[in-house]
């Protein structure tokens, strides 16, 4: 996976790549050729005390030196271009891929792990390629080059390279096997700690409450360990890589200096030949050493390569059509026609046999008690979910046959956990309809019963809101959801429990203005609160997965059982009469 993805990366920035290749080229070219020079500098020069020859060649080592560093500073620049290039757009791709996904595939990944996987995955992939495109051409052209010039130095010495480079390739390749699965535990453990990290932070409230600290603490503590407990036996071993190349590399210099002082002893070889036999071996196994550093690189580039080809390859389980329907929602009336659904590997439907019609210009409610599928058939409404049999239809169209933009364009949703991003009330109320006015918002926010709070915020509708509305109230967060898909101004609506977190009295204004703003419009009500719903066109009692109750409040207290208990466990007396 790790090299598909590398190849699919990294043809967008081939140019770069070439032009890395052409400049780690010319620096090889001038490194092997600088103890050539050296040596004649030594055996023409400095034994013969020829000051002239001495300046003038070396002068022109000086300047392939010059040239040496301008080429690799140029090479090593264009080489983190095409690295962040490629991190940019895998994760972009991701971005993309998650944002394409239903619930059902953010449950079976889990944000935690996704956050990993778009950030520290794509992180390891990124230095791989870095290190390749800088590696690129100078570990193999010196390693080969460097193989070459040695041996035209000096033939009979060049058994002490067949020996010294197989070790070095043999202790490096054991070292790399035993650190691959210590990488991937090493990632898993990462994803450990984003998730307990992400859930406390989520949670802090009810940790306080319930005096929890010290038990998370230390739930942190264990899940930190072993993330440091694999980081540092990964590291022992990647610290054992150099030693041991330096090793090979100081034995093979005392064994060169060694043997090649009984061949100058006996006048087969002159010292500036040594020397730059020296230098080549040096150069070999520097460049061996180099390998050797990419290669430690590629087994946790590989783990985290495979877990960002998961992603890319998983497919939404909610696909947009072949041939999407290009006509238009019109009125937003939605019906359901004996819709089951089931999550995959339950042994029971959640859903079955839902039909309904929500109407324009109507009012459908939806109550249940809690596990009876409320919030699984609000996920068939706008397609977060496919129905796994039956149809869901928008104005007699299957919602599978529309494009899921066209679909959403139409839809206003305030979900049952309402979520503010971070930025102001502007930018917040802005997402249902980015070019609406400031009447727009301020009319919006009047009919969510928000318009008083927000006047009172310092700023107005330019006061800032934190991730996630944490910085306002429950309720405050509630209507300012509400608001926000009252700017949309979309044919339906569909309110999932979102008028819990508000008195009775702001609840009742609400439904009020709610009903004069959005005349002609379908809204679609799911309340555990039965005053929010008394005075609905229609009220669908769920149960079990089933409708067990259909009509208006009147006529369901006299037909509906369960209706009925719900209403005389929340209501007084003389409230259901």
């Amino acid at each position: 996976m790790l090299w598909k993805l590398l190849v699919e990366y990294l043809r967008p920035h081939r140019t770069l790549l070439l032009a890395v290749v052409v400049f780690q080229l010319a620096q090889s070219i001038a490194s092997l050729y600088l103890p050539t020079l050296n040596a004649d500098i030594i055996d023409e020069g400095v034994a013969k005390a020829n000051i002239g020859y001495i300046l003038s060649l070396g002068g022109v080592m000086l300047a392939i030196t010059l040239l040496q560093i301008v080429c690799a500073v140029i090479a090593v620049y264009f080489a983190a271009k095409a690295a962040m290039g490629v991190g940019r757009d895998l994760r972009g791709a991701i971005f993309k891929r998650v944002g394409e996904f239903s619930e059902q595939e953010v449950t079976k990944f889990g944000a935690p792990s996704l956050i990993t996987r778009s950030t520290n995955d794509v992180q390891q992939v990124q230095q791989l390629v870095l290190m390749s495109a800088t590696m690129l051409v100078t570990a193999p052209m010196l390693s080969i080059g460097g193989v070459i010039m040695a041996i035209r130095q000096d033939v009979q010495l060049s058994w002490l390279i067949a020996v010294a480079v197989p070790v070095l390739l043999v202790a490096v390749g054991l070292l790399t096997a035993r650190m691959v699965p210590l990488f991937r535990k090493m990632q898993k453990r990462i994803d450990t700690v984003n998730r307990v990290l992400r859930e406390q932070l989520t949670g802090i409230r009810v940790v306080r409450a319930f005096v929890r600290e010290d038990i998370e603490t230390g739930r942190f503590a264990r899940a930190n360990e072993d993330v440091t407990d694999t980081a540092l036996r990964a590291g022992r071993l990647m610290a054992l890589a150099f030693p041991v190349v330096m090793l090979v590399l100081n034995v093979s210099s005392v064994a060169v200096i060694w043997f090649g002082s009984f061949r100058i002893q006996d006048g087969s070889m002159q010292v500036g030949t040594l020397i730059a036999f020296l230098s080549y071996l040096i150069q070999i196994l520097m460049s061996v050493m180099m390998a050797t550093f990419m290669a430690v690189m590629i087994p946790r580039a590989a783990v985290s390569a495979d877990r960002i080809g998961e992603v890319l390859r998983t497919e939404s389980s909610v696909r947009p059509p072949k041939n999407p329907l290009s006509s238009e929602v019109r009125r937003g009336e939605l019906e359901m026609r004996n819709v089951g659904f089931a999550y995959p590997g339950a042994d029971q439907p959640v859903l079955s046999g839902i039909s309904f019609t929500a109407r324009a210009g109507q009012t459908t409610a939806i109550i249940g008690s809690t596990g009876s599928g409320k919030t699984t058939l609000v996920n068939l409404m706008p397609r977060l979910f496919d129905a796994t049999s039956g149809a869901v239809r928008m104005d007699g169209v299957d919602v599978r046959e529309l494009h899921p933009d066209l679909l959403w364009g139409h839809i206003g949703l305030v979900p049952q956990r309402p979520y503010l991003f971070s930025g102001t009330v502007r930018s917040n109320l802005l997402y249902g309809k980015p070019d609406a006015t400031e009447d727009e918002l301020w009319t919006a926010l009047e009919i969510a019963q928000a318009k008083e709070f927000v006047e009172r915020m310092e700023g107005g509708l330019d006061a800032p809101i934190s991730q996630g509305g944490t910085n306002v109230s429950g309720g405050q967060r509630q209507r300012l959801a509400i608001a926000r898909a009252l700017v949309k101004r979309p044919e339906l609506y569909i309110f999932d429990d979102s008028f819990s977190s508000l008195d009775t009295g702001t609840d009742a204004r609400l439904r009020q203005a709610l009903k004069r703003s959005t005349a002609g419009a379908t809204l679609v009500i799911i309340a555990q609160r039965v005053s929010s719903i008394v005075d609905a066109d229609q009220i669908l009692v769920l149960d079990d997965g089933r409708i067990v109750g259909r009509g208006t409040h009147s006529e369901l207290l006299e037909t509906s059982e369960t209706y009925r208990e719900i209403v005389s466990s929340q209501l007084a007396a003389e409230e259901t009469v």
